[in-house]
């Protein structure tokens, strides 16, 4: 199959949601795990949602050409591809779905080409994006207030990827997102 699904977006946005989604739906693909070096949130576990790593230890990585992809996201918070995560997918005979930030995103589209299908995933708007990442209640104020800035630099980039879905009714977006994946594939959705 060797295909990806690259979602991406700010903070906030809905991409994991949808990246769940689309993987509850669609039984060729399957959910690449990301390194990070930020801390756990609650419920989240190792090798399941990330590949929690040390500082150190993606420098290492990083060194070592470990990597497809990789970026400093926020002050000492490194977010990664692995390529042994592409491995392990393509060798079970599935397509990819990566959940990236927008410059890993670019990265991975860069990387794959037309074998990716880019895809923006946008907040109906700044205020709704703030409430939403208030709500998650695992940002202090300060990361927030980065998160918040970042996430006007990345809506400006929302034209480089090939699809932009605005998340303002999941309903709404699941179907888009359906579509999409269905074209992409070129297969019937059930």
């Amino acid at each position: 199959m060797n295909k990806a699904i690259i979602i991406t977006g700010p903070s906030g946005a809905g991409k994991n949601t949808i990246a769940d989604y689309l993987i509850g739906k669609f039984s060729f693909l399957n959910y690449s795990i990301s390194a990070t070096t930020r801390q756990p949130r609650e419920g989240e576990v190792d090798k399941v949602d990330y590949y929690f790593i040390t500082v150190p230890d993606f420098k290492t990585k990083i060194e070592k050409d470990e990597f497809i992809e990789w970026e400093m996201v926020y002050t000492d918070m490194f977010y990664g591809t692995l390529k042994s995560e592409i491995n392990r997918i393509w060798a079970a005979g599935k397509a990819i779905v990566f959940v990236v930030d927008v410059i890993g995103a670019k990265d991975l589209k860069q990387y794959f080409g037309d074998s990716a299908l880019s895809v923006f995933i946008k907040p109906p708007s700044l205020t709704e994006l703030r409430q939403r990442i208030m709500k998650r209640r695992t940002e202090h104020i300060d990361a927030l207030e980065e998160r918040m800035r970042r996430a006007k630099v990345e809506i400006k980039m929302a034209d480089v990827f090939d699809k932009i879905l605005v998340n303002d009714d999941l309903d709404t977006v699941f179907g888009e997102a359906d579509d999409l994946i269905a074209d992409f594939f070129n297969k019937k959705i059930k």
